[in-house]
């Protein structure tokens, strides 16, 4: 199926996408893509619970110097729907989905990749998977960590439980409140059916202070999403891998995300060996809020990390690699 669209944004005359689909390992992945296919490709990854919708105005903010590709993970907007339930949602299953949709848009050569809270942490799989190994030629993250690099990071700092380590791992814990109650039987679901994916417009706008409009299948989105949060979180965090970037790492670490704890990106060097963390003053959904900005911090890293010259912000956030203990 191919379609186009044109979305409209003020900051140039607006470029139109091309939809279509990608036959993944377990079904068909709606995939939106924008500009001129010879560029420099980048592929972005959405979390959670949006779709790929949520790209569109950092989409038309580097189209013009880059193919843009974004996709709707499964149970996610027009991709499909996992029927088999929780376990179809593993991150095993995530970089399948992701490597079906790279070999379809760019067969030849390796992409950049960028990603925000659920699309981060499924994407440190893909930055990670030793079978991706070349295919990526950067990763740009955002309120989404690796859950591996999460444990070790809670099992370092209760190993030390020093004042301050405590209360990082208290804040996070906090911060993390809506987990615990994904895991709960249907009453997510339900919740989403019934109130809050007719209201979550509003609930961004309330304490987020983003405004986004109405989306017809924000139900849908949330709903199914949830089997992430089950699929993984416990798995990974109570018996994390050593996973190790095989790409070069942007770490977007949003000061002030009332999810995500900065805290959790500050010592990565031990997994990641070409390294930028920059603190930036913005909240967990800052590319919905401040799409320009974040297109501009994906531009300046994918830029050097396709040749050009650092800038002085990106050299003062190269991060040194520490060796693993």
């Amino acid at each position: 199926m191919n379609t186009t669209a044109v979305h409209t944004l003020s900051s140039h005359a607006p470029i139109a996408s091309r939809r279509f689909t990608v036959r993944g390992p377990d079904g068909e992945l709606a995939v939106t893509t924008w500009g001129d296919a010879s560029l420099p490709v980048i592929v972005f990854v959405h979390g959670y619970p949006d779709n790929s919708s949520k790209w569109e105005d950092v989409a038309q903010q580097l189209c013009d110097d880059f193919f843009v590709v974004a996709y709707d993970v499964r149970g996610a907007g027009r991709s499909f729907t996992p029927a088999s339930g929780t376990g179809a949602y593993k991150l095993d299953r995530l970089c399948a989905d992701f490597t079906a949709v790279i070999d379809a848009v760019s067969p030849q050569r390796p992409v950049h990749l960028v990603a925000h809270d659920w699309g981060s942490i499924q994407a440190w799989e893909f930055a990670t998977e030793p079978a991706l190994a070349g295919r990526l030629l950067s990763y740009t993250t955002a309120s989404g960590p690796c859950l591996d690099h999460v444990g070790h990071w809670m099992r370092d700092r209760i190993a030390r439980p020093t004042p301050g380590n405590l209360w990082q791992v208290g804040k996070q814990l906090v911060k993390s409140w809506y987990i615990y109650f994904f895991h709960l039987p249907w009453l997510p679901e339900a919740l989403w059916r019934g109130v809050l994916g007719r209201r979550w417009h509003q609930v961004l706008r309330v304490l987020e202070s983003t405004s986004v409009p109405p989306r017809e299948g924000q139900a849908h989105d949330g709903a199914n999403g949830v089997n992430l949060y089950r699929a993984n979180m416990l798995p990974r965090l109570f018996g994390p891998r050593a996973r190790h970037a095989h790409a070069p790492v942007q770490v977007l670490a949003l000061m002030k995300d009332n999810y995500v704890n900065p805290a959790l990106t500050e010592n990565l060097g031990r997994w990641v060996p070409e390294l930028w963390r920059r603190e930036v003053q913005g909240g967990h959904w800052l590319s919905l809020k401040n799409p320009t900005l974040f297109a501009s911090l994906v531009r300046e890293f994918v830029t050097h990390i396709e040749g050009a010259p650092a800038s002085a912000a990106l050299q003062h956030a190269r991060v040194r690699s520490a060796p693993l203990r």
